[in-house]
Parts: C-alpha cells; sequence; structure tokens
C-alpha cells in the first residue's frame, strides 16, 4: 500500500498532523501502537492554561481539531487572568479523559483521505536521503512520500518509581525500542529527557469538607471560533485548592534518595517549568506551601487527579506524601505517581517548518522535538502536517514568525536556540504577546491558513464577515457622541464616573478606562454585533497606542527577517567572528539575520561582523 503522508503515532500532534494532511487533499496514514490511546491524556487531562490557551486558539484559526475537540469534552472551563491585560488572558478547561478521545477519534473517522492502523514503527525507509515509508516491527514496508513522526514519549521510554526502572510507556503500553536507535544511526543527535505524573485518587475517599472548590466562569466560552457554547454554565464540575505543608515538605526531605530523580535512578532531564514536589521543595526550600489542584478526570470514573504533586518517589513514600495533605488522610491512591524517561531529538536539527535537516520529507512534531504538553505537540503536529502537504506539492511552507503567533515563537525556540530541558510555553517567551492575543487569533492567523489551502471557504467567509463588522461597529462609535442628558448623567454617577465636559464620541470616550462596552450599551443600541466584535474593538480602542508601539517593533523584527543568509555560506570562512558563533551558525544554519541573532552563543558583534561578510561577498544584503 502506498500514502502520501504516513503520521507515526496518534498522540495530539499526530491527530493534528493527520487530520489536516487529509483535508489539505493527501492520502494519509495515521498508524499507533495501541489505537485505544488515540488523543490520549496520560498526564493532567485538561487543555489550555496560560499561553497554552492562545496556542489551542491558534490551532483551530489554522484549521486544527483541538480546539472544537475541547469543546465538545470539558466540564468545566474558565479564563485566566480575566482580570489583567488582554494580553496574558488565556482559556484553560477541564477536559473528560473519556470523552476528549471518542470525539477526536469521531472527527478523524470522518476525515476524507484518512486512514487509521495499528501497529508499531521501528524503522524508516530511505533512499539517497529522502524517506520513502516506513518499517513495522513484524517487517511490513509501508512506502510513502512523506513521513511525519510524532512519536511522544514512547521512544525507548522508561518507568521510574523509586529504584524501579520498568522498560515502558505511559500506562505500562509498549515502548518503541529501535526507533530511536534506527534516527541516531541517521546522524540525529538523541537527548534523554524525564516528565512525570502525580497521583489518581479515589473519590469517595477524599474529604471535599475540608478543602477549597474551584468553579467555573459564569461566562460562556469557546476555544473555536466556530462554535457557540456547547455547554451549561450552571452544569459545570469543581475542581478543588489543595495545599502541601511543612509535614509534606519533611516526609519529602527525609526521603529525597529514594526518588528516582535525586537517588540517581533517572538519567533523564526534566522540565525546569513544570518540576516534580520533590524538586519544588529543593528548589524553593523557603516557601511554606505549595498549591495544588484536585480535579475530576472523568464523570464517567471516580478517579481525580493531583496536580502540581507529580513525583518518582517509591510507593509507600507517596503514601505518607498524600496522607500528609488536608482532606486527603484517608485517600486511596488508584494509581502511583511516576516519572518516564524518553528519547528525543536535537531540535536544532530541523527547519522552522519541522522538516528534518538530514532526511528529506521527514517532519517531526510534539515531545520527539523537545517539548512538554499537550498544546505544544498539537500545534507543531498541524505545522508538520500543512507543510508536508505543501511540499508534496512543490509549494512554499507555511513558517509562523514570532510576531505571527505563540506557535510561531515555539517552534522558532526550538530550531533556532535548542532546548536542555522539556519546552513549556510561557507568556514571557513571546516578546509580541500584546498582539498575539486569545481574542485576535483568527484575525492573524486564518488568512494565512486559507492562502496555504488549510482553512474552509466557510472559515474564511465567517472571518471576513467578522472583519467587517468591526470596521461598521468601529465607524459607529466615532459617529455616535454621548448626549449628556440628565438620565445619562444619572447612570454615570452611579457608576463613580466623571461626567465628561465636552461632547465626545463613543470611540473616544471607549480610550478611558472607566469607559467599557458594557457601560456605552446602556446609551447606544449595539444588538446588532456579536460579543467577539464589541470586545475586539474595546481591545483595540484601549490599548491603541500600546498596540502601535509593539506594531512598530514587530516592523523592525520584519525587517532583520527579510536580511536572508545564503544557504551555501561557509561560516569558517567570516573572519574575526567567534568560534563559538562559527560553529552554533553552521549547525543551526539561520535562514535570516534576524533567525541568527537569536542563536545562543551568537552575540551582537558577531552579528556585525556576518552582515560586513555578507556585504563583501555576496553583494549588498539588503537586495538578498
Amino acid at each position: 500500500m502506498k500514502y502520501d503522508i504516513i503520521v507515526v503515532g496518534a498522540g495530539h500532534a499526530g491527530c493534528e498532523a493527520a487530520h489536516i494532511s487529509a483535508f489539505m487533499g493527501h492520502k494519509t496514514l495515521l498508524i499507533t501502537s495501541n489505537i485505544n490511546n488515540l488523543a490520549d491524556m496520560p498526564c493532567n487531562p485538561s487543555i489550555g492554561g496560560s499561553a497554552k490557551g492562545i496556542i489551542v486558539r491558534e490551532i483551530d484559526a489554522l484549521g486544527g481539531l483541538m480546539g472544537k475537540v475541547a469543546d465538545r469534552s470539558h466540564f468545566q472551563i474558565k479564563m485566566l487572568n480575566n482580570s489583567k491585560g488582554p494580553a496574558v488572558r488565556s482559556l484553560r478547561a477541564q477536559a473528560d479523559k473519556r470523552v476528549y478521545p471518542k470525539v477526536m477519534r469521531k472527527y478523524l473517522d470522518e476525515t476524507p483521505n484518512l486512514e487509521i492502523k495499528e501497529g508499531m514503527v521501528e524503522n524508516l525507509i530511505i533512499d539517497a536521503g529522502k524517506i520513502k515509508g516506513i518499517i513495522l516491527e513484524d517487517g511490513t514496508k509501508i512506502s510513502s512520500d512523506a513521513v511525519i513522526l510524532t512519536t511522544g514519549t514512547y521512544l525507548n521510554a522508561n518507568i521510574l518509581i523509586g529504584s524501579e526502572n520498568t522498560p515502558s510507556g505511559p500506562h505500562g503500553e509498549k515502548r518503541s525500542n529501535n526507533l530511536s536507535f534506527k534516527l541516531k544511526e541517521l546522524g540525529f543527535n538523541i537527548k534523554r529527557l524525564k516528565t512525570g505524573t502525580p497521583q489518581r485518587i479515589k473519590a469517595d475517599s477524599i474529604d471535599f469538607a475540608k478543602l477549597k472548590p474551584e468553579l467555573g466562569d459564569d461566562t460562556y466560552w469557546t476555544f473555536s471560533f466556530d462554535n457557540g457554547p456547547l455547554y451549561d454554565k450552571n452544569e459545570q464540575q469543581k475542581c478543588y485548592l489543595v495545599y502541601t505543608n511543612e509535614k509534606t515538605h519533611q516526609i519529602i526531605r527525609d526521603n529525597l534518595k529514594k526518588s528516582a530523580m535525586y537517588g540517581g535512578y533517572a538519567t533523564g532531564v526534566g522540565p525546569r517549568y513544570c518540576p516534580s514536589i520533590e524538586d519544588k521543595i529543593v528548589r524553593f526550600a523557603d516557601k511554606e506551601r505549595h498549591q495544588l489542584f484536585l480535579e475530576p478526570e472523568s464523570i464517567y470514573y471516580d478517579e481525580w487527579y493531583l496536580q502540581g504533586f507529580s513525583t518518582s518517589m517509591p510507593r509507600d513514600v507517596q503514601e505518607e506524601m498524600v496522607h500528609s495533605l488536608e482532606g486527603l488522610e484517608h485517600a486511596v491512591i488508584e494509581k502511583y505517581a511516576y516519572a518516564i524517561e524518553y528519547d528525543a531529538i536535537d531540535p536544532l536539527q530541523i527547519k522552522p517548518s519541522l522538516e528534518s535537516k538530514i532526511v528529506e520529507n521527514l517532519f517531526t512534531a510534539g515531545q520527539i522535538n523537545g517539548t512538554s504538553g499537550y498544546e505544544e505537540a498539537a500545534g507543531q503536529g498541524l505545522i508538520a502536517g500543512i507543510n508536508a502537504s505543501l511540499k508534496l506539492d512543490n509549494k512554499e511552507p507555511l513558517i509562523l514568525k514570532r510576531s505571527d503567533a505563540y506557535i510561531g515563537v515555539l517552534i522558532d525556540d526550538l530550531v533556532i536556540k535548542g532546548i536542555t530541558d522539556p519546552y513549556r510555553m510561557l507568556t514571557s517567551r513571546a516578546e509580541f504577546r500584546l498582539l498575539l492575543r486569545h481574542d485576535n487569533a483568527d484575525i492573524r492567523l486564518t488568512p494565512l491558513a486559507y492562502e496555504k489551502g488549510a482553512v474552509t471557504e466557510e472559515k474564511y467567509q465567517r472571518l471576513r464577515n467578522k472583519l467587517d463588522n468591526i470596521e461598521k461597529l468601529k465607524n459607529l462609535l466615532k459617529e455616535s457622541h454621548l448626549k449628556l442628558t440628565n438620565e445619562v448623567i444619572d447612570v454615570l454617577k452611579e457608576n463613580n464616573i466623571s461626567v465628561p465636559a465636552g461632547n465626545y464620541s463613543y470611540a473616544i470616550l471607549l480610550k478611558r478606562p472607566e469607559f467599557t462596552m458594557d457601560l456605552i450599551q446602556k446609551f447606544i443600541d449595539l444588538n446588532d454585533f456579536d460579543e467577539d466584535v464589541k470586545n475586539q474593538v474595546e481591545i483595540e480602542y484601549k490599548y491603541e497606542g500600546y498596540i502601535q508601539n509593539a506594531m512598530k517593533e514587530k516592523l523592525k523584527l520584519e525587517k532583520m527577517e527579510e536580511k536572508k543568509i545564503p544557504s551555501d555560506i561557509d561560516y569558517s570562512k567570516v573572519q574575526n567572528m567567534a568560534s563559538e558563533a562559527k560553529q552554533k551558525l553552521s549547525l543551526v544554519k539561520p535562514l535570516t539575520i534576524a533567525q541568527a541573532s537569536r542563536i545562543s552563543g551568537v552575540n551582537p558583534t558577531d552579528i556585525n561582523i556576518l552582515l560586513i561578510y555578507l556585504k563583501k561577498e555576496y553583494g549588498k544584503n539588503e537586495d538578498r
């Protein structure tokens, strides 16, 4: 059997890659070692979170599935940082661990050109440096023109609980034993990484009366721009807040050497920004307590996830640790926490399109590239699927800039800076975060996706209608003025707002902090406009000055991105450049001066020397 594209692994990256490849007209095979684990959530069954929720919106804007699936499977949703500025607002939903995979499977089953098959991939077929297909564990060969590896944490994986080291993937699943060794033979640098998951607690053993409930928002939200609300906001499930205490910390300190990490049993590097609880106790010894959350995994069974309490301690120590927490004194642990080590490739060996620099038409996405998190994986999978499709069609790839999307920041960080530990997206990583907001992901990205054939005509036209309504609302607010009648003055005073001294338009008044769209609606009929349109206009007016400044910085970056570096450059010939800079530039092979400037070990002096060299050897760099 011959396919256009084979996607290896059916986690969040694989599902997105397979769906978009098939949608874009290519005969696609999605192959997984266990079809029952498709779109599995081996860690926290949540979608979104700080910065990650914006990635989910971007995935939806680009034609992906994660937002649509989350909207149809969550039982609690809230907007994080809603009281803060729009640059840091981000949705987070608690998804039902049983429902989410079923909804994803339904979407994939209904996708034309897509076939799902069960099998363990153990080798790649390569001819003259170009991918030609895959080889299964039983020796079966399947041909294709492109392959996307989305192997998650299954490459040479080991489960760690104390001194126990079990060769296994998540949930005790069969691991991939040989593929990472084959990748190493091809010239890929293999990194050993580690992540972990906490205990699952039996619901009826938890004393919820002692715990503080965390509720969903009373405002309706959706990840997808195509969905209306699909849930009852009054029927959302509760989560609960828990704190560690001095007793917890002492148990951990007394048993530190028994953990896989501190006992010397682990070799992989764990995530810096999502550490185990023992790592938190060591690194933040001055903290009296750490915040944890109890979250239901599904409404169909009674296991609760203890977020923030991941550990690789032995089981008996885990019992003590859990029982030291208020409300969990008599908790029954259904599944013990564990750490998992796995192989990943050095992302410096992939292009911004996520195609390998070593094997043509071989793409990689997700944790194999050194990231952590469902959202980061899904975003990469989507881009890999789009670009594999474009490559087969002899079209230019979709390269998202740092000023375009959080996904652009993610991929740029991976391919330019590399990783030392599992990469997690943070709001602080995005220098243009005021431009990369939750509310405008469709405006930023859907036109790019439409141009590449990744979204439907219907989705694009919905965006065009939204943009038209935004302009209509802006014009209405500019042309309409607040009339200071006695009734209007009374409303302003009731809301402790100073009465304007002049006859101002609503557009001018909306720039003031005390004037909101909700207030203005008391004076002018805005019922013809959707909430997302009104929200967009309010943000644009209130943050107009800041947005303009960010746009100026964006233009500066784009000019740097326009300064191309020839693919045939030999950095060893660039005189007076630091040796480290030459080595890093030769390894990364940046496409532009802007990318070169972001490489660790390449300083401004090196960039200036490079610019002089390019002008001398290749003519005016500005013309390239």
